[in-house]
């Protein structure tokens, strides 16, 4: 019984540590994403597609923007990057999720 306890003691702190780590480099390539496709907002439309080319999809979202989105996968892991723009086609927002 005592055994089981003391594997409990150092395992714990072995894991909680794991999940800082993990959550540190996620926030990491996060920041890295939102530097390199937020320099696109407040620009044309245009210089988005010259540097990415045409979206996988895009849509006239509630608001009355066109939404233009760009998938792709790594590792199996699907990415998407959400551009939305104005009546005028400059870029207001952009969001991604699963980008790593």
């Amino acid at each position: 019984m005592n055994i089981k306890k003391l594997i409990i003691i150092f395992f714990i702190p072995f894991l909680f540590s794991s999940c800082e780590t993990i959550k540190e480099k996620s926030d990491a390539v996060a920041e890295k994403e939102n530097k390199r496709y937020g320099k696109f907002v407040g620009k044309n439309i245009n210089e988005l597609k010259i540097e990415l080319g045409n979206p996988t999809e895009d849509f006239i979202n509630e608001n009355g923007n066109k939404v233009l989105i760009y998938k792709s996968k790594k590792f199996a892991i699907p990415c998407d990057r959400k551009f939305e723009t104005n009546n005028n086609d400059i870029i207001i927002s952009f969001t991604s999720s699963g980008c790593i």
